[in-house]
Order: C-alpha cells, then sequence, then structure tokens
C-alpha cells in the first residue's frame, strides 16, 4: 500500500536552538501518514513530529529540550489538526458495491 505524508502544521520558533543557539532557527512540523489503494485511504491515528534546527541543520530531539521549547511544543501539537482516521472509499469501491446489489437484486427476483 502506498503511504503519503501530510503536512498538518508547520511554526517557526523563536526560541534559541539547544545546539547551536541561534535564534529564529528551529522549525517544527507535524505530519500524518494516510495509506491509499485502489478502493479505500485512511489517515493513521499516529501523528509525527520533527524539529530542526535551519542554521546547523541539525534534528532537535526531546532530549535536548528544555522546558521553553516543551511549552511551544505542546502549543503548536494542539494547532495540528489530524486529518479523520476513517475509512475513505474511492469511486472503484462505490462501484463494486452497488454493482453487487443489482446483482444480488437480480438473484433474487430470478428466485422468485
Amino acid at each position: 500500500m502506498p503511504e503519503t505524508s501530510h503536512i498538518l502544521h508547520t511554526a517557526k520558533l523563536k526560541n534559541n536552538c539547544p545546539e547551536c543557539s541561534l535564534a529564529d532557527s528551529l522549525e517544527l512540523t507535524f505530519t500524518q501518514i494516510e495509506n491509499e489503494n485502489r478502493f479505500y485511504s485512511k489517515a493513521s491515528k499516529n501523528i509525527n513530529s520533527v524539529m530542526r534546527c535551519n542554521s546547523c541543520d541539525t534534528t532537535i530531539y526531546p532530549v535536548s529540550w528544555n522546558e521553553d521549547l516543551e511549552r511551544v511544543y505542546e502549543y503548536n501539537r494542539k494547532l495540528a489538526k489530524p486529518k479523520p482516521t476513517g475509512i475513505k472509499l474511492k469511486p472503484l469501491a462505490y462501484f463494486i458495491i452497488i454493482l453487487d446489489a443489482i446483482i444480488i437484486g437480480i438473484v433474487i427476483y430470478l428466485l422468485k
């Protein structure tokens, strides 16, 4: 099944980078994976997040976060609205369901 990654929310942070100590270089991105095939698409319940420093080009892991970064992370996590996780049928699936219903109706009509 092919997977597509959707960016839910991206924020440029004004906090200092824990690695290089530069301000205004952090970027926080929230993504969600969506699995698709010919019949349906379904978004994952998991939301992934990545904090990167654009100046030193490193990924900032939660181990090196301070309280300010944790607070900003929690705030931005609330702003990231995930896609619905239900199954979304595609036109081919609707066609097969309608075709099956018609065939079942014909079989029931002919057996009477």
